[in-house]
């Protein structure tokens, strides 16, 4: 929630912000809306994770393998590993959009004045009002930067996990909890740098409700002129902080399910 309000903020030349770095913007939403609106969104959120993450993660190998050839021997390469997630990124963002639009619109919800009635009670009825509202086409707002942001930071993710597991492996030390932990936190730092200018305008496009922005690109323009280019990097540590840790807690279940299952079903 924090996140996206730091990115969906616009502020006029010369006024103080709403909100301000991550203490200040969960602080600022807590007092205004209650601690609970911390957590407005997590319902799509969860719908999110469940079909996109599994997308995304389980077809990142096969794919991955189908890319190098059945007859590839050793270490996949880099732009290889990069190709692999930018496609199972897009796939999957592609089929989970509308959690996202939905996640997005919830939790942009509390930029309204104090007693303002609410559009979306929950995530099941929101996807019922967007479609009714707006088309089913609707539920697909913001599908371009979406596609670029996840495929961006889905191959940065998966690609740079690999890469820094590999060259730590190469190091001489040894497989187990401390590599994927510290392959887990630069994964996630790798996606904030590479991943933040497209996560904030998918995050302006999917909140814009007044056709503000005319696309894609009429966002990073209009936010660049308007806002500077910092604007691009807004809620840089929230999502460091949030990709971070969802990262290594991904990484570390993965590598736990995938070593049971390679001693207990090959």
């Amino acid at each position: 929630t924090a996140k996206v309000r730091l990115q969906v903020q616009t502020t006029a030349a010369g006024a103080t912000p709403k909100y301000a770095g991550l203490v200040g913007t969960m602080a600022t939403v807590a007092k205004e809306e209650g601690v609970g609106a911390l957590w407005k969104g997590i319902e799509p959120g969860l719908h999110r994770q469940c079909l996109f993450g599994g997308l995304r993660i389980g077809l990142y190998d096969p794919v991955k393998q189908m890319i190098v050839g059945k007859d590839h021997v050793g270490d996949v390469p880099l732009l290889q590993k990069i190709a692999a997630g930018l496609l199972t990124g897009g796939v999957a963002i592609t089929i989970a959009c509308p959690t996202d639009l939905v996640k997005v619109r919830m939790q942009g919800e509390g930029k309204l004045p104090p007693g303002a009635p609410r559009k979306y009670p929950n995530a099941f009825a929101a996807y019922g009002i967007i479609a009714r509202e707006e088309g089913i086409a609707g539920l697909w707002t913001g599908l371009g930067p979406n596609v670029m942001r996840n495929a961006v930071i889905n191959a940065t993710e998966l690609a740079s996990y690999d890469q820094i597991k590999q060259m730590i492996l190469a190091a001489g030390v040894e497989d187990g909890v401390g590599v994927h932990l510290g392959a887990g936190l630069g994964a996630g730092f790798a996606a904030v740098c590479v991943g933040s200018p497209v996560d904030v305008v998918k995050s302006r496009v999917m909140a814009d409700k007044t056709g503000l922005y005319n696309g894609t690109v009429d966002c990073f323009v209009k936010t660049f002129a308007n806002d500077g280019p910092l604007a691009f990097y807004s809620g840089f540590w929230l999502n460091f902080a949030r990709l971070g840790a969802w990262n290594v807690a991904m990484f570390l279940t993965l590598e736990q399910v995938k070593a049971y299952a390679i001693k207990h079903w090959n």
